[in-house]
């Protein structure tokens, strides 16, 4: 397994996808006896989504802790499932369209009038209700990408080792791996030995 894996399974997953929805998958790596299971607890899932900007509270009660994490599995494991049947170019299952739409209709919204030097402005907010809504962010960026995503840019990096998924936003879209400073450098240099061994 690539060593950054190793390094970050006692630490946090990687954000670089530049999609959440992929950011999610890569919250999970590995497989078999080198799987990596990066969320352990409600906390670990409250501190992945500060870390991709969205606001779930403070830590609740451990009751809400536990439900927040299955919650929050259950939302990848749907992802996941989707990303790659949308890949293949399939249809989804109309019962994971049903389980997605519960996690989007946890979003909720509130019209707020605000007055600037520009004059008033009508806005749509977030209701209170942050795990939830937390969540419901996650699940609307899966939704976005689901519908609107080009799936030939939604690629699994190359590296022999690595699983993790990324949206290639890069101008030329030949990007191929999850990290040019971790797989892309690990690539180069099993290239350099290989042609070493091949020249001696």
């Amino acid at each position: 397994m690539l060593e950054h894996t190793r390094e970050a399974a006692s630490t946090e997953p990687l954000l670089v996808a530049d999609h959440l929805a992929l950011d999610l998958l890569n919250t999970e790596a590995g497989s078999g006896a080198l799987y990596v299971e990066f969320w352990k607890s409600g906390e670990d899932v409250l501190r992945w989504l500060a870390r991709c900007g969205i606001d779930g509270g403070a830590p609740g009660s451990r009751q809400a802790m536990d439900a927040l994490l299955l919650d929050a599995r259950e939302l990848r494991a749907l992802a996941r499932g989707l990303v790659e049947r949308r890949k293949l170019g399939e249809r989804a299952d109309p019962g994971d369209l049903m389980r997605l739409n519960r996690y989007l209709a946890a979003l909720q919204s509130v019209p707020v009038l605000e007055w600037d030097e520009d004059g008033p402005r009508l806005e749509r907010r977030l209701a209170p209700g942050a795990l939830g809504q937390a969540l419901g962010q996650v699940a609307e960026a899966l939704a976005g990408l689901l519908a609107t995503g080009q799936f030939d840019y939604v690629r699994q990096c190359e590296h022999a080792d690595c699983v993790l998924w990324f949206y290639d936003r890069t101008k030329s879209h030949r990007r191929r791996w999850c990290s040019m400073a971790l797989c892309g450098n690990r690539h180069k240099a099993a290239e350099f030995r290989r042609r070493g061994r091949a020249g001696a």
